[in-house]
C-alpha cells in the first residue's frame, strides 16, 4: 500500500574511475575546440586583420611564446627541461594532427607551373591547394603555439596546487570560526562557489591557448591562480557546518 508520496530519486554513485575518464574525455574535448578556434581566428586573421603578416603572423607569436617559456619558466618541478618537454608535445601534435592525417601531404604537393593567361578549371584547382596549403602551414605554427602554451599551463599546476591548498585551509579556518560563533550559512553561496571553479579554469584556460596575440605567462597565470584560489576560499568557508 502506497501513502501517496512521491517516490525518491535514487542516489546514483559514480565510480571513481568514471569520474576520471569523465574529466579526462572533457579535458581533451575542450583542448581541442581551443585548438581549432585558435585555427580559425588565426586564418581569418590572415584574410582580413593582418593580411600583409601573412604565415609571418603565426611564425612570430611562436617565437615569443618560446622566448616567455625560455625566460620565465627555466625550471619546474613538471619537468627539468620545460623547453623539451614542450618541444615534446608539438612533436606528438604534429605527427598526430598532421602526419598520421596525411594532411601534411598538401605542402609536399609540387603544383604544375601555370601561365598567367591559363584560365579555368586547371587554374581554380592549382589556386585552390595553394590556399590549402598555406591553411595547413598556418595551421601547424599556431599547434606549435598552442602546444607550447600548453606546456606553460602544465608546467604552472604546481603554482595552482599551492594556491588551492592555502585557500583550502583558510577556508576551512573561516567554517570552524563560523561554527564555533554561531554564524549563518548560505547554502547558495557554496554552490555558486563551487560550480563556478571549473567554468572559470576552462573560460581562462581556453582564452589563453586561442588568443592570436602574444601573452606573457606571468601576467595570466598568477591571476588564474588568486582566482582559483578565491572560489576555492570561498567554498571552503561556506561548507555546511555539521555534515
Amino acid at each position: 500500500m502506497t501513502d501517496g508520496s512521491p517516490a525518491a530519486r535514487p542516489v546514483v554513485r559514480r565510480n571513481p574511475l568514471d569520474v576520471c575518464l569523465s574529466g579526462l574525455a572533457q579535458t581533451l574535448a575542450w583542448l581541442l575546440v581551443s585548438l581549432l578556434i585558435a585555427i580559425v581566428v588565426e586564418c581569418i586573421g590572415m584574410a582580413h586583420w593582418w593580411p600583409e603578416l601573412g604565415l609571418a603572423h603565426s611564425e612570430r607569436l611562436a617565437e615569443a611564446e618560446s622566448s616567455y617559456l625560455e625566460t620565465d619558466l627555466r625550471q619546474s618541478v613538471v619537468s627539468e627541461t620545460p623547453l623539451t618537454f614542450a618541444r615534446g608535445i608539438d612533436n606528438w601534435l604534429r605527427h598526430y594532427l598532421f602526419e598520421v592525417t596525411h594532411v601534411v601531404d598538401l605542402l609536399r604537393w609540387n603544383p604544375t607551373t601555370l601561365t598567367s593567361s591559363e584560365s579555368g578549371l586547371r587554374a581554380n584547382y592549382s589556386a585552390m591547394r595553394r590556399s590549402a596549403a598555406r591553411v595547413v602551414m598556418a595551421a601547424m605554427q599556431v599547434t606549435t603555439t598552442f602546444a607550447l602554451r600548453l606546456s606553460i599551463l602544465l608546467l604552472a599546476l604546481p603554482v595552482f596546487a599551492v594556491f588551492g591548498a592555502v585557500a583550502m585551509i583558510d577556508g576551512l579556518v573561516q567554517r570552524d570560526v563560523r561554527r564555533w560563533s554561531g554564524g549563518r550559512e548560505s547554502s547558495f553561496i557554496y554552490h555558486w562557489a563551487k560550480r563556478s571553479t571549473m567554468p572559470l579554469l576552462v573560460l581562462c584556460g581556453v582564452g589563453y591557448l586561442a588568443v592570436p596575440f602574444s601573452v606573457r605567462p606571468i601576467f595570466l597565470i598568477l591571476p588564474m591562480a588568486a582566482a582559483f584560489a578565491v572560489t576555492v576560499a570561498v567554498a571552503a568557508s561556506s561548507f555546511k557546518k555539521y555534515l
